[in-house]
């Protein structure tokens, strides 16, 4: 029994499980995870068909099917792709239909909606819904939120941490039809064209996310005609009860009691004398949770807040990462918990100047509070923090034919380390935690755009120190051939994100610079920008970091912050090459723990450099990583004298 007097699932008779669900086990769980295959059907399909680079290489994009009003639209079903978009889904499809009239809607609509306040996400991720009907009644929502490339606004493409309200953002669409009897409805895709940039790929996007909706609607009457509409039914109930059910158990399995944690945002857009916190306060009792984020910074004054749909998702993530990673995400993640998120704050903004775009940077600091407020929880459960910040780069020029081209996530710090864990390293190069997307090809990059790429690689001695370490720092160093306007949203790099736990150690702070062609031209002299060499950042335009004041070398330990709002849009020539080093992940357990031969294989892959070793590990190395990687060789006894020696500090 739980401990609301409900039996279990696993315990139900036949008879019982087919009285709540309305067919057997094995029919309940064919249909829950033939939902999983629609949606993971839809966005495979969207992703080879898609037009724009956002969709085809970033994978900016979710789809979901949720139960009728009967169930309060709950959300059964979430694809594996964008994250970010899961929690919020199951709102907009709520809102969107409540508010246009669930009595309007019929066979062959589908309804789009982009407001950030009503649906979640940001205005140029447009969620689209489309009611499937069985005997003239509505018995399923199926949904796909996808990115397009541009929503109007003062910045093409939209990624800005200055926009300052609602009216800077971009377009914003209500509840509205874009397709009624399955015919494009003329006046809403006109709304979006007279208002957007690069109509000419979003068009055909469009009509791509439609066909998906198809094919997703096809699927689910296969299934509905086979197994019939009631065990259909039974089947959202079950996909959700068992993801409930296992969160409730894994609330009830830590301790009672009241948990806090925070995190912080660098600045906004406006200056860098007020820096945003994120406070949370969880009390739990049994198998419930409430998480109180009371305290919280009042909404900044651009961009970078989020709306409380990207709060909740955030905290689903969360509990899932930390007390539930076996089951499906869902609306059952929610049923034991309650989220209580303050009006007109950084992660619960408002209209009209609680403007919300990079609302990641506001939603993954939530993210990062719940895992800290909840060590003490969970112990060696805990989970090391990552990156952080997506670093977001948005670029835009014409080409010498005067063509127009946009690069959006492609060029900046959007994909970084890990955090490590009990179970292992972590991954140096993902999306954040909240984001699930792919990598774009440097050759998609350079075949689509005047950019080249540089450097994709490793920052040594970046990453937390632990007996698991955290991820490495990545380095992105991306040139641009044509003159161009770029925007850049570094607004975590003031102290580390990547938090380290059970005794492992904190990830590097990152850093983003813009090195002129006109001092170092990597054309003219056929090298690499070099990573270290002093003149290099002392005749660079530093973007966001804690740099020395003098040099402009990193310097996480006593440098000054550099902020990136000091210029609105940064302006380069031919062969201007911006620089992202993103932050490092934090490490798990003591790093004196961590067994010498695979500190000499960090040494080796240059994760961490000798010096480091011996410093952070006391694992005392000789030879040349560089020259002679495979000749490294650990000084056992040294190692033994100087753990011996850290140790006794450590106590």
């Amino acid at each position: 029994m739980t401990d609301n007097g409900e039996t279990r699932i696993r315990d139900l008779s036949d008879a019982e499980f087919h009285a709540r669900y309305s067919c057997d086990r094995y029919t309940a769980t064919v249909l829950s995870n033939r939902m999983r295959y629609i949606v993971e059907h839809m966005c495979t399909n969207l992703l080879h068909h898609a037009f724009s680079g956002i969709l085809r290489d970033w994978y900016d994009f979710a789809a979901t099917i949720s139960g009728p009003k009967s169930t309060n639209y709950s959300m059964s079903t979430v694809s594996n792709s964008l994250v970010l978009f899961s929690g919020a889904m199951e709102h907009a499809v709520r809102n969107a239909v409540e508010e246009f009239g669930i009595d309007k809607l019929r066979q062959g609509d589908v309804l789009m909606v982009n407001d950030p306040y009503r649906a979640g996400n940001h205005v140029n991720d447009i969620c689209f819904i489309r009611p499937v009907f069985h005997d003239g009644e509505i018995v399923t929502f199926v949904a796909l939120r996808a990115h397009q490339l541009d929503m109007g606004g003062v910045v093409p493409a939209g990624f800005s941490a200055v926009k300052k309200d609602v009216y800077e953002n971009g377009l914003v669409i209500p509840p509205m039809l874009i397709y009624r009897d399955d015919e494009p409805i003329d006046h809403g895709f006109h709304l979006i064209f007279d208002n957007a940039r690069y109509a000419a790929l979003l068009l055909p996007d469009m009509i791509t996310i439609y066909q998906n909706l198809l094919l997703g609607e096809r699927l689910m009457r296969e299934s509905i005609e086979r197994y019939g509409v009631e065990a259909w039914l039974g089947g959202i109930r079950y996909s959700v009860d068992v993801p409930a059910e296992s969160m409730a158990e894994a609330i009830a399995a830590i301790p009672d009691g009241v948990y806090t944690g925070g995190d912080l945002v660098d600045a906004d857009g406006i200056d860098d004398t007020r820096e945003y916190e994120i406070k949370v306060t969880i009390t739990k009792i049994g198998s419930h949770m409430e998480l109180d984020f009371s305290g919280t910074s009042e909404q900044a004054r651009t961009s970078i807040n989020c709306g409380m749909f990207d709060t909740l998702t955030a905290v689903g993530i969360a509990l899932k990462y930390m007390l539930d990673p076996t089951t499906p995400f869902n609306s059952g993640v929610y049923r034991n918990v309650d989220v209580v998120v303050p009006p007109g704050t950084l992660i619960g903004a408002t209209p009209p100047d609680g403007a919300v775009f990079i609302y990641w940077e506001a939603s993954q600091p939530v993210l990062l509070s719940v895992f800290r407020a909840l060590q003490a929880a969970v112990g060696e459960d805990a989970v090391a923090g990552d990156y952080g910040s997506l670093s977001i780069h948005n670029g835009h020029g014409v080409t010498e034919d005067g063509t127009p081209w946009v690069t959006v996530a492609q060029c900046g710090g959007e994909h970084g380390p890990w955090g490590a864990t009990k179970h292992g390293d972590a991954d140096s190069y993902n999306a954040i935690y909240l984001a699930n997307n792919l990598d774009p090809a440097t050759e998609a990059i350079e075949s689509d755009l005047p950019i080249v790429v540089l450097r994709k690689e490793y920052v040594i001695d970046s990453a937390g120190i632990g007996y698991h370490r955290g991820g490495a720092a990545a380095l992105r160093d991306s040139m641009f051939l044509t003159p161009a306007n770029h925007t850049s949203s570094p607004v975590h790099t003031k102290r580390s994100s990547g938090t380290g736990v059970v005794g492992g150690g904190d990830g590097r702070p990152g850093a983003v610079w813009l090195l002129p062609a006109e001092h170092y031209d990597v054309a003219e002299r056929k090298d690499l920008v070099p990573l270290e060499d002093p003149e290099v950042y002392r005749t660079s335009t530093p973007i966001s970091g804690l740099l020395d004041p003098e040099t402009k070398a990193p310097d996480p330990e006593k440098g000054e912050y550099f902020w990136f709002g000091t210029q609105p849009l940064w302006r380069t020539q031919p062969r201007d090459v911006f620089r992202y080093i993103t932050n490092g992940g934090g490490g798990w357990g003591n790093p004196l723990e961590r067994e010498p031969e695979r500190v000499l294989r960090d040494v080796r892959d240059e994760y961490f450099s000798i010096e480091a070793a011996a410093r952070d590990f006391g694992v005392v190395i000789s030879g040349d990583p560089h020259t002679d990687p495979e000749g490294l060789v650990v000084d056992e006894e040294a190692t033994r004298r100087r753990r011996a020696d850290l140790l006794t500090r450590q106590a």
